[in-house]
């Protein structure tokens, strides 16, 4: 058992952890205020941005996203292991999953991106139907509430699994909209730290695939929509 000096020593390390996990999220945000506010019009991906910049753009945008909710599992990790080192790997293996991730998108977001808000729509209605499904209910389950993850990797995973409808709802309305960069993150912060409840899940859901009708059909009507050119 840790005596009263350990358990003090691991509660210090715990809150600087999850303070620092959140710090250095809400630092990106601030970095991305910065970047992007005013310049939602220009942003749009036309496919003559760089690889290396979409991908810095894209991890900034999933640090500021990801990192807050991130900090229970930090928290809890400090449990299994109070070195910073492993607390490190722990958050840059997560963070590079998400970059993995960005990669498998840049190539999507090339592919669709020609036919417009069409496709923008079906993209956002798929994410909707994405959160009705159990796969998406067992990797929220894990993302938020298993305390038997080891690896930043094997959080990440889970994690995508549970947010990655959210994400392609994010590339559909547009990669680099602060707008929607905004309302995505709060709602994939709520549900890593809220329980699951019908009475809220489906409504989002259905509400995620009635923005895709609309984009479809009145895309000009959609707040902060940055349709691919």
């Amino acid at each position: 058992m840790l005596d009263l000096d350990d358990r003090d020593r691991l509660a210090g390390i715990r809150a600087v952890a999850a303070l620092t996990t959140v710090g250095l999220g809400a630092g990106a945000w601030v970095i991305a205020l910065q970047q992007m506010n005013g310049m939602e019009d220009t942003m749009r991906y036309t496919g003559s941005g760089s690889f290396a910049s979409f991908i810095s753009q894209w991890v900034l945008m999933i640090a500021a996203m990801m990192l807050p909710g991130a900090a229970p599992a930090v928290f809890r990790r400090v449990s299994a292991s109070d070195s910073v080192r492993g607390l490190l790997l722990f958050v840059g293996s997560y963070l590079a999953v998400w970059a993995l991730i960005g990669v498998a998108l840049y190539a999507v977001y090339a592919l669709y991106r020609p036919h417009g808000s069409v496709a923008a729509g079906a993209l956002v209605i798929a994410a909707g139907m994405y959160e009705f499904t159990p796969l998406k209910q067992h990797f929220r389950q894990r993302c938020s509430m298993d305390k038997s993850l080891r690896s930043g990797v094997e959080f990440g995973l889970y994690c995508v699994g549970s947010s990655i409808g959210l994400m392609l709802m994010q590339v559909g309305l547009g990669v680099m909209s602060l707008t929607w960069m905004s309302v995505v993150g709060v709602l994939m912060l709520a549900q890593k730290v809220l329980p699951a409840k019908a009475v809220f899940d489906v409504p989002l859901a259905l509400g995620i695939v009635c923005l895709g009708i609309l984009i479809a059909v009145a895309p000009s009507s959609v707040p902060g929509f940055m349709p691919p050119m």
